[in-house]
């Protein structure tokens, strides 16, 4: 069992069943293309994602794909504010999925719950902006950009540079990302799969983890399939992953998830 961390009404980690962070896609240059939301309806898709079952909503204005066109800050701050200033009110805690301190620290004049960083804290100004945010954080295994381990040894090395970060800045609710996925060229998929197969492993940190597989390259490469047809090979995963301890799953699936969360969840013995 993991250390639980509170993001506002939410408990992660400890005895908790898995908790579903819900895709909230800004960004038009994103890999899966069927997940973007234009700003202007922002509030109604995160009333979708609330009814369907998520737990938290993850935002996010900026694509992290290998070949994404480069955002600067100021048109990533805009995108996230005009979106922040709509979801007031919908009702779930609200992750902010940037590594920008610019953005970050614009973004808490309003209700952020949680911060997203995939960098793992490795910029020093971003990880002074996170630590005075006082808020909860998922770091992800990164040592200079984000991703960029390239099999398990390194990625459990990186997670402990992370936390050794964490601790420098005294940021303490942590939820850990072993970065699954093809952050960089040289990443091969095969590294993924090490990744989700030792993903038990990771438990030794004592800390909730993040699986975040929705759709992503390697499942695609083993299927065959565009990202808009890799929600079975998701759920797939996904099981694999909860069953090895996963404590909070990243998805653009909502619905689809959810329902798999609550069945397996019972056939666990769990109500």
């Amino acid at each position: 069992m993991s250390r639980e961390v509170r993001i506002q009404s939410v408990s992660v980690g400890g005895n908790n069943p898995p908790r579903i962070l819900g895709v909230l896609n800004i960004s038009p240059e994103s890999f899966f293309s069927d997940s973007f939301t234009p700003c202007s309806q922002v509030f109604r898709r995160a009333e979708e994602m609330r009814r369907a079952g998520a737990d938290i909503i993850d935002l996010g204005a900026r694509s992290t794909a290998l070949h994404a066109p480069p955002l600067s800050v100021s048109e990533e701050k805009e995108r996230v504010l005009s979106a922040l200033k709509d979801l007031d009110g919908c009702g779930l805690p609200l992750s902010l999925d940037t590594c920008r301190p610019e953005v970050l620290t614009a973004a808490l004049h309003y209700d952020i719950a949680l911060v997203n960083d995939i960098s793992g804290l490795a910029d020093d100004a971003y990880a002074k902006a996170v630590a005075d945010s006082g808020l909860p954080a998922i770091l992800m295994a990164a040592n200079r950009i984000p991703g960029d381990p390239l099999n398990f040894a390194e990625t459990t090395a990186a997670l402990s540079a992370v936390l050794s970060r964490a601790e420098q800045y005294g940021i303490t609710d942590v939820i850990l990302d072993p970065g699954v996925g093809k952050w960089t060229a040289e990443r091969e998929s095969a590294a993924d799969w090490e990744l989700c197969r030792r993903f038990s492993e990771l438990k030794s940190y004592d800390l909730p983890l993040l699986a975040a597989v929705s759709r992503k390259s390697f499942i695609g490469d083993c299927l065959n399939k565009p990202p808009h047809e890799r929600l079975f090979g998701s759920l797939a995963v996904l099981y694999h992953l909860m069953e090895a301890g996963a404590d909070m799953l990243r998805v653009h699936d909502v619905g689809a998830t959810a329902d798999f969360v609550k069945i397996y969840t019972r056939l666990n013995g769990e109500d």
